[in-house]
């Protein structure tokens, strides 16, 4: 028998969850878009988008995150990752004006933040005029593993680049300015993280997908090690009052779960069962005023469906006071990103 393909449409629809709680507001403050690659994914734009957050939950806004789609081809080199911006407004534009589902209120941009501090003032400059208001942070990834050929996405950043003074100097200009700096990822580099949040207090650093906890290649077998691992770096990044953590992206195939090799998406339950003890970690070190739930969508679309995403988050966080479940869906994400 064949079964549909993991993240296609038919495959997500075998799990069908009606909503929990569908009037919580929520900001989904992580998610990507790009046209698509003939071959290797599929586009990704809003009616997909719109189809997902229109899936049962109140999802109200979301915030962009650079993923490298749509670089200009040509120009400056420093300036190519200003297209994406300029591609992402458009796309917004269109979720204000269209009135079918929720709107697109940030962007988080790319740029190397290494660059001299005149020439990084001109990308930054150029993205605040691209994004025509919407522009909020950068996200230049520090994920660097040294097995990338085990994982389906590897970083591309170099070793050691939370250390660089050019970098950090960089990242300090950020916070001067009043944006803030997203980071991905791998689990062993929380703690030269924690290193850069020390160096850098006055800006705002955002943990995306836990540290991205890995449990493919050589990290298979290594879950329980690396998860104590893990909480320790969380307890010390917890201790960096400028750090605040997105929680959620931990269904990347990468992650080591499987759910994007199985006949069926994992459900809601699924998720709670599995990853739960990493949101509670998290939720118990950071608290509920410095925690965002997020989708990572499409990526996370290879394991699960949008509404279970959203389901799981609710059934983790209703232990919390009604107040704190505001903070954690939609508060908190209004303030970090200035929506």
């Amino acid at each position: 028998m064949t079964h549909p393909i993991p993240g296609s449409a038919a495959w997500l629809a075998q799990v069908a969850e009606p909503a929990l709680d569908p009037d919580q507001p929520i900001i989904d403050p992580h998610h990507h878009l790009w046209t698509g690659d003939p071959g290797r994914r599929d586009p990704y734009l809003l009616a997909q988008l719109w189809a997902d957050t229109g899936s049962g939950h109140r999802i109200e806004k979301t915030v962009f995150v650079e993923c490298r789609a749509s670089w200009r081809t040509e120009g400056p080199t420093h300036l190519r990752p200003v297209g994406e911006t300029e591609f992402v407004q458009r796309v917004a534009r269109a979720s204000r004006e269209g009135g079918g589902g929720a709107v697109i209120a940030g962007i988080v941009a790319h740029a190397d933040l290494r660059l001299p501090e005149a020439t990084l003032r001109e990308v930054l400059s150029a993205h605040e005029e691209a994004g025509q208001g919407l522009f909020r942070g950068i996200r230049h990834s520090g994920a660097c593993d040294p097995h990338p050929q085990a994982l389906s996405i590897p970083g591309r950043a170099p070793p050691g680049l939370y250390a660089e003074p050019d970098f950090r100097r960089g990242v300090a200009l950020l916070g001067r300015l009043g944006l803030t700096y997203d980071t991905w990822h791998y689990h062993h580099q929380n703690a030269a993280f924690a290193e850069l949040a020390r160096a850098v207090p006055e800006t705002t650093l955002v943990l995306d997908h836990f540290g991205t906890p890995l449990g493919v290649g050589p990290y298979v077998g290594q879950r329980e090690a690396i998860f104590s691992a893990w909480q320790r770096d969380i307890e010390a990044l917890a201790r960096c009052p400028n750090v605040v953590a997105k929680l959620g992206g931990l269904a990347m195939p990468d992650n080591g779960f499987g759910w994007d090799l199985r006949a069926m998406p994992a459900t809601s339950d699924d998720l709670v069962a599995a990853q739960g003890r990493y949101y509670r970690h998290a939720l118990d070190c950071f608290g509920p005023a410095r925690c965002l739930f997020e989708s990572n969508f499409p990526v996370d679309r290879r394991s699960l469906p949008y509404a279970a995403v959203w389901n799981a988050l609710k059934k983790i966080a209703a232990p919390c006071s009604a107040a704190e479940r505001q903070a954690l869906f939609h508060d908190n994400a209004a303030r970090v990103y200035r929506l």
